[in-house]
């Protein structure tokens, strides 16, 4: 069940197209937002909105790589024509290529780095002046366990991701006075495409659904958690 009235609240949500994203961007719009979802596949985000549709939701998808400037841009003057706001955004798109320093090309560290870092950053800073002039706003930057506790392989992951743990912590002094709450969440393995990929045999009585790291995020939106902004949570079994 919804715990969190988000009726006239516009949620930009990236990487929505599966996973956590898609779980994320279906609780939101449960609580009555009404839900961007964004991810650079246009059919794995449309089936997202036909998902929220089904349940009586509000969304559209927007295709777009939140790692090109432009994109980020085209992003929000598009959900802003839409809605007329933006009053949440969930960075939530990232790649966990699992490769030992021997293994990563430069190519590799860069796309890491351009997901996990550039993509949080452009988006950010792309809603921060509508969130600034509405006199409101929250942010939810997801992170990972692997920024406390990165292990081989997960090196430019782990880094990036606490990278993203700062970040938040700064933004969030930043937003107090104009009213902007930001958020970090530190999901441990969660049952996706990402992590059967890179560990098919992870223990399943380890792993969270997309949707308990959903409800925390949601949980986050609530005016309860206004003076916890700044925080990353950890979720994990």
């Amino acid at each position: 069940m919804s715990t969190v009235d988000l009726r006239n609240n516009v949620a930009i949500v990236t990487g929505a197209g599966r996973g956590i994203g898609r779980a994320i961007a279906q609780r939101l719009a449960k609580s009555g937002a009404s839900v961007v979802a964004v991810a650079r596949t246009l059919s794995q985000i449309t089936e997202t909105c036909s998902l929220i549709k089904a349940n009586g939701g509000t969304a559209i998808p927007i295709a777009a790589d939140v790692t090109q400037e432009a994109d980020v841009s085209r992003l929000v003057e598009q959900t802003i024509a839409a809605f007329g706001r933006v009053d949440v955004l969930v960075n939530n798109a990232g790649v966990a290529p699992l490769m030992r320093i021997e293994q990563t090309s430069t190519d590799d560290f860069d796309t890491v780095i351009a997901t996990n870092v550039r993509a949080v950053f452009l988006c950010c800073r792309a809603v921060w002046a509508p969130m600034a002039k509405a006199g409101s706003g929250a942010i939810v930057n997801i992170s990972s366990v692997g920024a406390f506790d990165p292990f081989p392989g997960f090196a430019a992951y782990g880094a990036a991701k606490a990278f993203v743990n700062t970040y938040t912590k700064a933004l969030a002094a930043e937003g107090a006075e104009r009213n902007i709450r930001v958020y970090a969440v530190a999901p441990g393995a969660v049952e996706t495409t990402m992590l059967r990929g890179a560990f098919p045999d992870f223990p399943t009585d380890k792993v969270l659904a997309p949707d308990d790291v959903a409800a925390l995020v949601e949980a986050l939106l609530a005016p309860a958690c206004q003076h916890s902004c700044g925080q990353t949570v950890i979720i994990q079994k």
